[in-house]
Parts: structure tokens; C-alpha cells; sequence
């Protein structure tokens, strides 16, 4: 299992995988989203599912823009187009063999950037038929792996609108509640940043040191605001009466 999440604000896009391989009982980490192409014309991929087929369809890719002799895609639609190509590919040889293994062809890939003659960003979700869905402003995002955990925080606090700083916050806190959850997700993470004005890419990876400050302040205010809550209606019907006093008192103090 993984975890991979894509947002797209007016800002620019955000793209955060986190680097755990499970294989049975054994642990290891390796690097599930790449960049492709060179200078502004880049693109990301974020791949969940099975790792050879991944970085099968990643060399048949890579081989097509080879062949385009440096020039990249013109548009985002031109790559996931191309992609879906490659990925289609991978499945008329390898899915039959695959299935015969007991191995379901399960590749999900997130691809976003902005190319030539892009307007704006793009993002697609692309699944393992070949066929994609686009991110849109009313959910500004796109998840695949272990995508419960880490949707509600999404759902509620991540709007188009949301400002870079606060959307890097968040993509985060979805990861956090996802590695808090589920064994199969955890650190080193990667993240990506595509600053739309600018046409810039930023990319960098954490452990789990690097982000033990917010990690602890999460968890701490989280707690608190639990208990600064509002009481609600059940007060009255199950809470004991000789405990309400002292919480009263508790939250005067």
C-alpha cells in the first residue's frame, strides 16, 4: 500500500508519496513520484500499485520522449495521453501473466504540471484501464493508496482558494493521519511543489525527524481543542453528575 496525494489551488500544484515498500514481513523505501522532462517543460508522476509495472511503463515513456529528440509534450494532455499509451502497453503484454500469478494489475498514477501551450496547470488521475479523470476547483484534490484516513482533513479545511503555505499544511496532516493508521504508509516522504506564476518546481524529501515540530503540535492541539469543545447534549444523559463539576472547575482554572 501507499500513499500519494495531488492538490491543485490557484496557486500552483502540490504533490506529496511517501516512501514505504512493503513486501510481507520486510520494510524498505524507495522514491514513487518522478519528475520527467527538463527546465519548465517538467511533469510529475505519482504511481501506486505493482512496482514492476510501474517502472515499466515509466521506460516506455521515457523511451517516447527520447524519441521526440529533446522537445517535450506541448500540453498536459499530450503526456497523460502518452502515458496511458505506454501504460496500455504494459497491460496487453504483462496482465494475462500477471492474473495467472495471482497479481492484480493495479497500477494508479497521479500526473501534473503545466507545459508550452498550457494555460494552467492540469492534474489527472489515470487508472489502470488507461483511462483518466481530471482534478477540478470544487475538490482540489486526488489521492490514491491508502486514501481514507488522510480524505477527511481534505474534505474540510482544503478549498482552490487555499493558499499555498497552508495547502503544503494540510497535504502533510492528510499523510500524518494516513502513516498514524496504516502500517503500510510511512516515512521518508517527498514533496513537490509547481509555482504557477513563476512556472518554477521545487522538490525536497523528510524523515521522521524532520517534521517531529509539527508532529507534536498537531497532536497536542488537536487534544486540546477536543476538550475545548463545546459540550454537547449528552452531558445531561451520560456523563456522571459528580464528574461536571470538576470539569467545569478544570476548565476555569
Amino acid at each position: 500500500m501507499t500513499y500519494c496525494l495531488g492538490i491543485k489551488t490557484r496557486d500552483g500544484l502540490i504533490g506529496l508519496s511517501d516512501g514505504r515498500i512493503t513486501s510481507g514481513s520486510q520494510l524498505s523505501s524507495a522514491r514513487k513520484v518522478t519528475m520527467m522532462g527538463s527546465g519548465s517543460d517538467r511533469f510529475f508522476i505519482m504511481n501506486s500499485g505493482l512496482r514492476s509495472v510501474r517502472d515499466k511503463t515509466l521506460a516506455y515513456l521515457r523511451r517516447d520522449m527520447q524519441k521526440r529528440r529533446g522537445e517535450s509534450y506541448s500540453t498536459m494532455l499530450d503526456a497523460v495521453s502518452a502515458f496511458t499509451a505506454c501504460l496500455r502497453q504494459v497491460a496487453a503484454e504483462d496482465k494475462e501473466s500477471l492474473e495467472a500469478s495471482k497479481l492484480h494489475f493495479n497500477l494508479h498514477a497521479i500526473v501534473g504540471g503545466q507545459l508550452a501551450e498550457d494555460r494552467e496547470p492540469y492534474m489527472f488521475l489515470v487508472y489502470p484501464e488507461g483511462n483518466w479523470i481530471e482534478v477540478d476547483e470544487r475538490t482540489p484534490y486526488l489521492s490514491i493508496g491508502a486514501t481514507a484516513y488522510g480524505k477527511p482533513i481534505l474534505d474540510r479545511a482544503l478549498t482552490y482558494g487555499t493558499d499555498m503555505q497552508t495547502a503544503l499544511k494540510l497535504a502533510y496532516l492528510s499523510f500524518d493521519s494516513t502513516r498514524f493508521s496504516s502500517n503500510d504508509v510511512g516515512f521518508p516522504i517527498d514533496m513537490v511543489s509547481y509555482h504557477a506564476e513563476s512556472r518554477s518546481w521545487r522538490q525536497s524529501n523528510y524523515d521522521y525527524d524532520d517534521l517531529s515540530e509539527q508532529r507534536q503540535w498537531w497532536n497536542r492541539n488537536l487534544t486540546e481543542l477536543a476538550r475545548r469543545m463545546p459540550d454537547g447534549p449528552w452531558v445531561e444523559t451520560l456523563v456522571p453528575e459528580e464528574m461536571r463539576p470538576r470539569r467545569i472547575a478544570e476548565e476555569t482554572a
